[in-house]
């Protein structure tokens, strides 16, 4: 049986050879990708590490492997996360001055909590452990909603810079602002997603005093 930190693979009687690390990225995503499988499907409560190694179809020993415990795994599934949402700021940036600013705030805010963005949020308020480790690479802010805002005043200026929103806009205060309406919108998890005009009207609603969409 062969068994080492790059990887080359383990056989058990009940999986066959399961990855345990050719690339140790391969490995983190298999396991990230499996957490946020369990997070939208079942909820924070449903998260364990034999839950996450069931869902990745991966040997229980792979996850401690990588991380020294499971809080630290799901710390870096939140930092990951925020990466991500760190690296879409660039584009949302890009399009400024493209399409109408209510489309792309609807756009990315559809884009973001359909994804996992509030059940990162449910499973950080629910770990104690994991928002102590937290806080020692993000000491304020909630994980994922502080970057997305920070992302969508980024943009909101940007766009502001262009003339398509007014001079004296508080991006500062829009922002979080759309940040928590697109967060109620999403939050409740026994029903389907709100749909696209929802989403639509609620950014419509609370930028309609700044932004001029379709106006000279």
């Amino acid at each position: 049986m062969k068994d080492s930190a790059t990887g080359q693979g383990r056989r058990t009687k009940e999986q066959g050879t399961v990855p345990t690390g050719v690339a140790i990225r391969d490995a983190r995503e298999q396991l990230f990708g499996a957490a946020e499988r369990i997070l939208l499907r079942d909820g924070p409560s449903a998260l364990t590490s034999r839950a996450v190694t069931t869902e990745a179809g991966c040997a229980k020993g792979v996850l401690h492997r990588h991380f020294a415990d499971f809080d630290a795994f799901l710390a870096e599934l939140v930092l990951d996360r925020v990466a991500r949402v760190e690296a879409r700021a660039d584009t949302l940036h890009a399009a400024a001055g493209t399409g109408t600013v209510t489309g792309n705030l609807t756009a990315v805010l559809t884009d973001l909590f359909e994804s996992v963005a509030v059940a990162i949020v449910g499973l950080v308020t629910s770990r104690d452990g994991l928002r102590a480790r937290l806080r020692k690479a993000r000491p304020t802010g909630v994980p994922v909603l502080t970057e997305a805002a920070a992302m969508i005043a980024s943009y909101l200026a940007a766009e502001r810079d262009l003339g398509r929103v007014a001079a004296d806009a508080d991006v500062g205060t829009l922002a979080p602002t759309l940040i928590g309406a697109a967060h109620l919108l999403f939050a409740d998890r026994q029903s389907a997603p709100p749909e696209p005009e929802a989403v639509g009207k609620v950014v419509a609603t609370v930028v309609a005093g700044v932004v001029r969409d379709g106006r000279p």
